[in-house]
């Protein structure tokens, strides 16, 4: 397992499969690199996809908080330096989206083009989801969170079809102190600022039906990063990139391929 070692020591556990282009993917909060099995495959026949495991999750080192959306960029700057890659495309989805936004904004000469998936700008600016999830998420029972997570990752119809396991529902092994510091970096994440400042050719990516990280969130990255452009896919909710691999895996491909 090869790790890199970010500015404050931690060590970062990341993986690289495949040839090409380099392509980071960064996954969701409180995820491990496994939020994207079965789908980076979809790249290997253009690119060389470098997953991570999030600093408290996977393979990586649990260093104490706080965590930050910017910190974690740094860890992923961290990993391009150890693979001697100066410059990729990056896909984030959902927390991966608001560390892929501080890799382009702070690192332009080193992101070629940028996908932003079911994400935000973050406090300040973005639209927040409704408190009656809030409180759903926050529920004692944990089988009621984990169906509230799996509710708002996919459709009922997709569901009937794919009972598990998913995982997109969080890394299974994660201490409640790691869980605590996904959750603040999340939560306290505001890029708006810095935005403006991305230079790389940008596709912003979300589900019509996306409750989790509401679909309003599309529009507002999509104005407030040059050259950006934005897909909704109709239908889908927070996990378009699994359920929806057959609309939403050749739309990122071509967008890349450009």
């Amino acid at each position: 397992m090869p790790y890199a070692i970010a500015p404050d020591g931690c060590r970062i556990a990341y993986q690289v499969e495949g040839q090409g282009l380099p392509l980071v993917l960064l996954a969701g909060q409180s995820n491990n690199h496994h939020w994207w099995d079965g789908i980076r495959e979809d790249f290997h026949a253009t690119h060389q996809t470098i997953t991570l495991d999030y600093r408290g999750t996977g393979d990586s080192d649990e260093p104490p908080g706080p965590y930050s959306t910017e910190g974690l960029a740094d860890d992923v700057i961290a990993i391009l330096d150890d693979l001697g890659v100066d410059r990729a495309d990056v896909y984030g989805t959902s927390m991966g989206g608001r560390v892929a936004q501080w890799v382009a904004a702070r690192h332009p000469d080193r992101v070629r083009r940028l996908v932003l998936g079911c994400t935000s700008p973050g406090r300040g600016h973005g639209i927040e989801r409704d408190n009656s999830i809030r409180a759903a998420l926050s529920d004692r029972d944990r089988a009621v969170v984990r169906q509230t997570l799996i509710d708002l990752m996919y459709t009922p119809a997709w569901q009937a079809t794919h009972p598990g396991p998913h995982n997109t529902l969080g890394d299974r092994n994660l201490t409640s102190n790691a869980r605590r510091a996904h959750l603040m970096a999340s939560h306290r994440h505001d890029a708006w600022d810095a935005l403006p400042q991305i230079t790389a050719p940008t596709l912003v990516v979300h589900g019509t039906e996306d409750v989790f990280n509401p679909v309003a969130n599309a529009p507002l990255l999509t104005e407030r990063i040059p050259h950006a452009r934005m897909q909704l896919i109709e239908g889908a909710r927070h996990a378009y990139f699994e359920e929806f691999r057959e609309v939403a895996g050749p739309l990122v491909r071509d967008f890349l391929a450009d």
